[in-house]
């Protein structure tokens, strides 16, 4: 009767675990919408592409943050950043939420094998992995490498150096920001990292009764923008223009812009001012490379998926961490609250989900967590502030939010929070804390104006007033928190004895000496305590007179 027991439980155990969906979560650095599947008319991406005729595609699908380590912890903890006071690269999150269960951590807990590789959390600039959210240690090539002898100096690059957490990067030469060697694809990052999930996937195929949870960070398009020549190869530079509008939005506050000073970083990048077209266009073309290189790498991991039978039972994610600013309104980079800044990818593909839709539900990247919770029957996390948007793969009509909110931060504590709506965008700028009324707004109408010429938050009071009431539904975004450490606490000091009482309670017989018997009566180190006795025994009489007593325990 035992043995049938065992047996079904193991039995029940395996078509449990079989039954589990596994995910494939595609986190990409710095990808804005510029693939095939989205209307792009250049670009190179056949491998997003199919995954998008697998999945549901969501047009308006929103960062949290436009900058690499907060928009990752809206995805990981499901806390906005608003929510945890971190808007920086360098404090992490738990320094807000000491006992968050992150979004890998959650599915370890449920029995899950949890596998990071590459970029999932944001590492460098003073931040950490977490080591707590995985089930094996995270793999990850260097975030910022060349393969020219020339664009590798000895002692390393700016940004090489601050990825790597290493003291006065500043001291450092500046790298290129672009690199086109001859080379296999896995001589560069996102080679090496296509490799590794392709070694795990074919290792998870001998543990079918072992779900996993599998998460691949690719760093291509972030910058520099490296990548093997024929991916350059692909793209006649002549196609490539800048986008007509060089200016910030007309009535834009001064400091909505972006000054990007990432891409300043790197070797012939201008200090001040703009880059020249012919620059403009070589950039423009390298993310355009850098994106087609990662795509490639992407469409091996896909095909490992497939090729060890894990299509039918794989939650698949697409998610880029947001947007990048490519020479629209002058700008480069990321760091704005701007549509092609805070605008992402993502697409989702799962088990019974009808493939190659489209939706224009709005989502924030905070809704991820709570999706793929759903999907997988997990509990909910017991953190977050995203709403599952489960229901909308279902039926891509639907919607789960009227509108997405997102922030930016510029100097001395001033906060920018947007909401989206289908149409519109709002940003009030304003310190936390102070009065509604003190606030200086953008609004922008996406669909009169979708390159975001204007603000028009003077002329139309009436959309203005409708948008705060939507802003005024959350919380006050919480000021940067603290990344100093915590100050070491002072230890108590112990109460000062009085040894003059210590002997007379240990003098016995009250003869005015101590006997080693009599001086080892309650010693809180009975081991250690004889090796004292002679020690405070100066004149060698056996004894210890009160004055030897009271001496002996202040050296």
């Amino acid at each position: 009767m035992f043995r049938v027991v065992f047996l079904l439980s193991v039995f029940c155990s395996s078509l449990c675990a079989a039954s589990k969906p596994n995910v494939l979560l595609i986190c990409v650095d710095d990808l804005k919408p510029v693939l095939g599947c989205y209307g792009d008319k250049i670009v190179k991406s056949p491998h997003i592409d199919r995954l998008a005729q697998r999945g549901v595609l969501f047009e308006k699908a929103f960062c949290n943050q436009a900058v690499c380590s907060p928009s990752r912890n809206a995805l990981l903890t499901g806390l906005r950043s608003q929510t945890l006071g971190i808007y920086d690269l360098a404090t992490n999150f738990r320094k807000s939420v000491p006992d968050a269960v992150t979004l890998p951590q959650h599915f370890k807990m449920n029995g899950y094998r949890v596998e990071g590789l590459g970029k999932i959390f944001h590492v460098g600039h003073g931040n950490v992995n977490d080591e707590a959210s995985w089930s094996v240690p995270h793999f990850s090539p260097k975030t910022i490498s060349y393969v020219l002898k020339e664009n590798n100096p000895p002692e390393s690059t700016r940004e090489q150096a601050l990825f790597e957490n290493k003291k006065e990067a500043w001291k450092l030469p500046r790298g290129a920001p672009t690199e086109a060697a001859d080379v296999p694809d896995n001589k560069y990052g996102d080679g090496m990292i296509a490799d590794e999930a392709i070694k795990r996937l074919e290792a998870a195929k001998a543990k079918p009764d072992e779900p996993f949870f599998l998460a691949v960070g690719f760093l291509k398009p972030h910058l520099p923008f490296v990548a093997p020549k024929k991916y350059w190869d692909l793209y006649d530079p002549s196609v490539f223009k800048l986008p007509e509008l060089q200016t910030p939005p007309e009535g834009a506050p001064e400091f909505a812009p972006s000054s990007w000073g990432e891409l300043r970083q790197y070797k012939d990048m201008p200090e001040k001012g703009p880059v020249t077209t012919e620059q403009a266009i070589h950039l423009i073309h390298g993310y355009y490379a850098a994106t087609s290189y990662m795509d490639t790498q992407l469409g091996k991991v896909l095909d490992a998926l497939d090729a060890n039978g894990f299509a039918e039972n794989t939650i698949i994610v697409l998610w880029g961490d947001h947007g990048w600013h490519l020479g629209d309104h002058g700008m480069w980079c990321k760091h704005t609250n701007y549509e092609q800044a805070a605008r992402i990818p993502v697409i989702v593909a799962a088990p019974g989900i009808k493939g190659g839709q489209n939706t224009q539900a709005l989502i924030e990247s905070c809704d991820i967590y709570p999706t793929l919770a759903e999907l997988t029957a997990l509990p909910a996390p017991k953190q977050g502030d995203g709403r599952s948007f489960a229901s909308v793969l279902k039926d891509p009509s639907s919607s789960v939010r009227d509108h997405a909110i997102h922030v930016y931060p510029r100097g001395q504590g001033l906060i920018g929070r947007a909401v989206r709506t289908q149409r519109h965008r709002l940003v009030e700028w304003k310190k936390p804390g102070e009065p509604a009324g003190s606030a200086i707004l953008e609004l922008y109408d996406y669909e009169a104006d979708p390159a975001e010429t204007k603000n028009l938050a003077a002329s139309q009071p009436e959309v203005v007033a409708e948008l705060r009431k939507l802003l005024a539904t959350h919380p006050e975004a919480k000021p940067q928190i603290s990344n100093k450490p915590e100050p070491k606490k002072a230890e108590a000091k112990k109460p000062a004895q009085d040894r003059g009482k210590m002997f007379d309670q240990r003098d016995k017989n009250k003869d005015g000496q101590l006997t080693k018997e009599e001086f080892l009566l309650n010693q809180p180190d009975p081991d250690e305590a004889p090796k004292r006795f002679p020690k405070f025994d100066a004149d060698n009489n056996g004894t210890l007179s009160r004055e030897e007593f009271i001496k002996g325990g202040k050296k």
